[in-house]
């Protein structure tokens, strides 16, 4: 059964033009949709376009190019396969299942068309519903809305505060959400400020609407989601616009599930997903363009202590404008004994750009040990690489970054690559390195490493480099 659900936009959405997107299902009439403006890329901050609808079924998809003919289309992932028609004003093609696309136009990644086509929503709260607090087009002061979630003390019953379509200005920028807390950002709402999660649990935020943050530097939120110890914790289905700092910022948190989550960013510091000391962390299907690292894992930092384990990242599409999609261990406990990152799952992953100028900081896959810090049982299995501006595949080392670490890390043991595929001219090599004999990388396996279609089955200068201090580095077919 076709089933295709659209959304219109509030009066004040930064809207863009360089492109008209209609869906319909097969036979019927074509919708259109609002195409936001969604900034991208810090080194030269542009203006790239983002779409949105629910299906479940067939749609096809006609998009106008209202800012340069067409002679070339691109559709990303190119692991996806979409096939596509076009002319000199537009591209059509079918969907039939939920996708996050990117949509270029004669080799143009800067000003493209983002293009998510959500899974149809379940069980999705209703303004009419026993429990809902409907929040109205307008400004509310975080007071106000904590006002309306209030309980007698003790309570768990479960509340919902609902923002239905509309711009929603919370005045002071943040929304402190209490435990046993629904917050619904409907599709076709956009709440201006940031939502934080502190000592909380049991609470959900989800919706197909947007927290909107660009062009807002007189916030002091500067996350768009913050939890912080925190646990049992969801977020789904929502989008984060240009966020000053990380997009979903978590600290000593766990049992943390994120699904169908969008986000963009072009300042200094703003990663995608970011984590300290967590554990029991589940991240599902999302795309992730930011001008820091998309997906990053720490230890110790801040007021956030303890190890961070039994992570996994699964179905997504990242796009570092700048920095890694993948990073982890950098910070910990250096004071102390560091910490353990441990059983850490990558699975499934598109990686459609990485670009980095600073040597040290390279690495589509990285995981960088510092802060005496462990890192052990960690795979990264079934991820594709395509072509990126620049940086290496993969940067595993025991290390000491002299801006970050004030020792070095301890080790690295056990990590597996399985089914990597690397398509692309970058030619700056991948590398594996101990910091020195007692602080070592050990235990490294590929299975089918595909560079540019060949199979890789040892070290090669210039392609993958060892020092002294890695040993049992295997691979095989």
């Amino acid at each position: 059964m076709n089933q295709l659900i659209i959304y219109g936009a509030p009066k004040d959405a930064v809207r863009n033009d360089d492109f008209a997107v209609y869906v319909r299902e097969p036979g019927k009439a074509w919708q259109e949709l609002f195409v936001y403006e969604a900034k991208v890329d810090m080194h030269d901050v542009r203006s790239a376009s983002m779409a949105y609808f629910d299906m479940e079924g067939e749609m096809e998809v006609r998009i106008e190019s209202r800012k340069q003919p067409v002679h070339r289309v691109d559709i990303r992932p190119l692991s996806y396969h979409v096939k596509f028609s076009y002319d000199e004003y537009a591209v059509k093609f079918t969907l039939n299942q939920p996708r996050k696309l990117s949509i270029e136009i004669n080799g143009d990644r800067f000003t493209n068309l983002h293009l998510f086509a959500n899974p149809c929503e379940q069980d999705a709260p209703l303004p009419e519903d026993n429990g809902i607090q409907l929040i109205r087009p307008g400004i509310h002061r975080t007071e106000d809305l904590l006002g309306l979630l209030e309980r007698p003390n003790g309570s768990t019953e479960r509340k919902t505060l609902y923002f239905a379509p509309g711009m929603h200005y919370i005045e002071e920028t943040v929304l402190r959400i209490p435990s046993h807390t629904t917050v619904y950002i409907a599709g076709g709402a956009i709440v201006v400020g940031s939502l934080v999660c502190d000592h909380v649990q049991d609470v959900v935020i989800r919706g197909r609407g947007i927290l909107y943050l660009s062009d807002f530097h007189r916030f002091s939120a500067f996350r768009g989601v913050r939890i912080i110890f925190s646990r049992n914790i969801d977020v789904e289905g929502i989008t984060v616009l240009d966020p000053p700092h990380y997009s979903i910022y978590l600290g000593k948190s766990e049992q943390v599930r994120i699904r169908n989550f969008k986000s963009f960013s072009t300042r200094g510091w703003s990663d995608g997903i970011d984590m300290m000391a967590c554990t029991d962390i589940e991240i599902d299907d999302v795309f992730l363009r930011t001008s820091d690292d998309c997906i990053a894992i720490y230890g110790s930092r801040w007021d956030y202590r303890g190890d961070s384990g039994r992570i996994r990242v699964r179905n997504a599409v990242l796009w570092a404008d700048v920095a890694h999609p993948l990073m982890m261990g950098t910070h910990g406990d250096h004071c102390g004994n560091g910490n353990t990152l441990y059983d850490v799952r990558f699975e499934d992953i598109d990686i459609l750009e990485h670009h980095e100028p600073q040597v040290n900081y390279m690495g589509a896959m990285a995981i960088n040990a510092g802060d005496k810090n462990t890192i052990r049982d960690i795979s990264y299995k079934n991820i594709r690489v395509e072509d990126f501006e620049l940086g290496r595949l993969i940067d595993v080392r025991v290390m000491q970054n002299r801006d970050y670490n004030p020792a070095p890390g301890n080790r690295i043991e056990n990590i597996t690559f399985e089914d990597i595929r690397y398509q692309g001219t970058c030619s700056n090599p991948s590398r594996i390195f101990g910091y020195d004999a007692e602080r070592t990388v050990s235990g490294v396996r590929f299975t089918r490493l595909r560079i540019n279609d060949r199979l890789i089955l040892q070290p090669e200068e210039g392609l993958l480099e060892l020092n002294d201090f890695s040993n049992q580095i295997t691979f095989d077919i």
